[in-house]
């Protein structure tokens, strides 16, 4: 088992790359705290994993709550004994347009997308020095490396998760805490609907179709398909693993080659 042993967070974990990945650690071994904001669906995540024999808790709150994201490190290492790794998936498409743009919906973008990950790990450092070390996973996007066209501000977001991963890796790695990211491309999940869809995008005020949206966006990639929510846990399973014990700052693209 790869991560046996480990205790671990997933945020965004009742649906889409998050769930498949709390299952596939689960599988592997590792105790971990599923955390969503539909409570519902997290808890049906853990009963499919405790079901199977694995570990889990559910933990239900508003990441964007700075008091939730902090407590989930406590709740979680009290819960389990500890705390070895965190994949800090949560995140948010945010508007499609510029012109005549709402900066509550910029704030929202980025509290979400970047300031959530450093609440909880602030408090989570501490916590895995405590173990001797551990592995912090965030999700930026293939649009944390390449511009989007469709997406300034998501864009900018990952930009900002993708730096914010790579100085925390130069900050803590002396300690044996490393910091990486995963880079999704386009990939089939409840999410992709929606960021399709945003009614502030040209596509929707044309009033496209999202279900053509979606596969248009899922053949702009060398290997024409969208990714499957397990084959971004599988790159998640490995920079959190103690096999990538000698990446550190990394960001891993995993998007069919679109940014090849």
């Amino acid at each position: 088992m790869r991560m046996k042993n480990k205790i671990g967070i997933i945020t965004a974990a009742a649906s889409g790359m998050g769930r498949a990945g709390a299952l596939r650690f689960a599988r592997e071994g590792a105790s971990v705290a599923v955390v969503d904001l539909d409570e519902a669906r997290a808890k049906e995540t853990v009963r499919e994993i405790t079901e199977a024999g694995g570990q889990a808790i559910a933990l239900s709150g508003d990441l964007t709550d700075e008091s939730f994201s902090r407590r989930i490190a406590t709740v979680t290492a009290k819960h389990f004994g500890g705390l070895d790794f965190i994949w800090a998936h949560a995140g948010y498409p945010g508007p499609a347009a510029i012109e005549d743009l709402d900066l509550k919906d910029f704030d929202f973008t980025i509290n979400l997308n970047v300031r959530t990950n450093l609440a909880t790990v602030s408090t989570a450092i501490p916590l895995m020095r405590k173990r001797g070390g551990g592995s912090v996973l965030f999700t930026a996007s293939s649009s944390g490396l390449v511009g989007s066209p469709f997406s300034p501000v998501y864009s900018a977001a990952k930009f900002g998760v993708i730096g914010l991963a790579r100085s925390l890796a130069k900050r803590y790695g002396g300690e044996g805490i490393r910091f990486n990211v995963v880079c999704p491309g386009t990939t089939d999940t409840p999410m992709l609907r929606t960021f399709v869809a945003r009614p502030d995008s040209a596509a929707a005020k044309a009033g496209k179709d999202p279900e053509e949206l979606v596969q248009q966006r899922a053949g702009a990639n060398p290997l024409n398909r969208p990714g499957r929510p397990e084959e971004i846990a599988n790159a998640a399973l490995f920079l959190l693993s103690d096999e990538a014990s000698f990446v550190n700052g990394a960001s891993l693209a995993v998007d069919g080659g679109v940014t090849a």
